[in-house]
């Protein structure tokens, strides 16, 4: 599938270039010991500019998912999910992803999942899979 690619920045690099080295980097702040995404200057919770990328576990739960059926683009294979992901690390750390390499129809929230990373170019991008 081709996938559009994020604008690299200082700040959101380290997200999307972990994958090179297995780690899905999340944006942690020292002065409220929180992480917190997406990645920025200041954390949202305390407005505090002690913030820096730091490595979470990459295992989580699905909190909510839609299966698409719709091939919206030509090299889009369905059906395909989009998830909502909590990260163990923290409650509230979320962000939206697919989970690939099973059955659509076989998802559940609360499913444990883990992440894995897709190559394209200078991106990895942080999709997740089925964690038994």
């Amino acid at each position: 599938m081709t996938r559009k690619l994020p604008a690299l920045t200082p700040e959101n690099s380290s997200f999307w270039q972990g994958g090179k080295t297995n780690q899905l980097m999340m944006h942690f702040c020292r002065q409220c010991d929180r992480y917190f995404h997406p990645p920025g200057p200041v954390c949202p919770s305390c407005a505090s500019d002690a913030v820096h990328p730091k490595a979470v576990s990459g295992n989580g739960r699905i909190l909510s998912f839609t299966v698409n059926y719709q091939p919206w683009a030509k090299d889009l294979t369905v059906p395909y999910s989009i998830a909502i992901i909590e990260l163990d690390d923290q409650q509230g750390l979320q962000f939206i992803s697919n989970v690939i390499n099973c059955d659509p129809e076989t998802l559940s929230v609360g499913l444990p999942v883990k992440v894995c990373f897709e190559q394209h170019d200078d991106v990895w991008i942080p999709l997740f899979e089925v964690n038994q």
